[in-house]
């Protein structure tokens, strides 16, 4: 373990690092993974304005080859550590964890009680090491939904009347802003979208599906992502403003990106929800997703104010 050491991420790791993900994934399945897409959703768009990314997530290397990617401070005080299956369980992922942990603590505001991170549930590896690290399972925290992917042809495009169903572009940007901040009650202004999300490594404008108002506004969007090597889709962001729900406007944007990764060549779509979000959950069932699997939630109580 002596070689492993953490360095700052940069922009041009993003798609090294996907494709790294995406092998060990093929190699050791999904139960310690999240879908590749999840970097830099998370990385972007969870940690815009927080910090210089550099400092908030850390890529481990051994000798030249990357092992490990720990991304802090999500949510203000939670941790991802996403661990090369050769160092599972070994002190080198515990090394890591432990990074995180005091990284993300030691950089959350004073008014947070704990450290928080999640796992798979099927994950016992990692979770044996949470609790050996003192972190203690406190809830569910995702459910993780499946679909199969049918023929492109066979996919049913929702026609909503007077909406228009297309992917976005970079002149939506404000507007995107207003539906993201209606749907997750967050405070983006177009410049921060664009900036922030719109023009960072992974995104691809033609992979947010937006329904748009007869008065222009987006009513409803998501986020696709795909990952070839493993023919596995995966949703991250799914949202409705406020304004526009219960009108089938967050079915028909899924369903015309479920379309389209179809026609990729994808297998497999998931899409992750919380736990107690009972809308989500009828949501993703009415487009044929059934739950796969869940997430449980870890935290360790803070030491203290964060130090100097």
């Amino acid at each position: 373990m002596s070689d492993l050491q953490p360095r700052p991420y940069a922009d041009e790791d993003l798609p090294v690092l996907q494709d790294i993900v995406a092998g060990w994934i093929a190699v050791a399945g999904r139960c310690a993974y999240d879908h590749i897409g999840e970097l830099p959703h998370r990385i972007y768009e969870n940690l815009r304005g927080r910090r210089p990314i550099g400092e908030l997530v850390q890529v481990w290397e051994e000798r030249g080859a990357v092992m490990g990617v720990t991304i802090n401070l999500r949510f203000g005080c939670a941790f991802d550590v996403f661990t090369a299956p050769a160092l599972r369980g070994t002190a080198a992922e515990e090394a890591m964890l432990r990074h995180a942990a005091y990284v993300t603590e030691h950089a959350a505001d004073e008014d947070e009680e704990f450290v928080l991170t999640d796992c798979f549930d099927c994950d016992t590896v990692r979770a044996k090491l949470l609790e050996e690290l003192g972190f203690e399972r406190f809830r569910t925290w995702d459910t993780v939904n499946e679909l199969s992917l049918p023929s492109a042809d066979a996919v049913v495009l929702p026609d909503v009347e007077g909406f228009e169903i297309r992917p976005a572009v970079f002149a939506d940007a404000k507007a995107l802003a207003v539906a993201h901040n209606g749907a997750f009650g967050d405070s983006w202004t177009g410049e921060q979208y664009r900036a922030e999300v719109m023009v960072k490594p992974g995104y691809d404008p033609t992979h947010e599906i937006v329904a748009v108002a007869p008065d222009g506004r987006i009513a409803a969007f998501c986020v696709y992502w795909t990952d070839a090597l493993n023919k596995l889709g995966h949703f991250e962001p799914v949202g409705t403003h406020p304004d526009f729900q219960r009108r089938g406007l967050g079915k028909a944007v899924m369903a015309y990106a479920v379309h389209e990764m179809a026609e990729a060549g994808m297998s497999t779509v998931t899409v992750n929800h919380n736990a107690e979000n009972s809308a989500a959950a009828a949501l993703y069932a009415s487009l044929g997703f059934a739950p796969a699997g869940s997430t449980s939630g870890y935290r360790r109580p803070r030491s203290g104010p964060a130090a100097s």
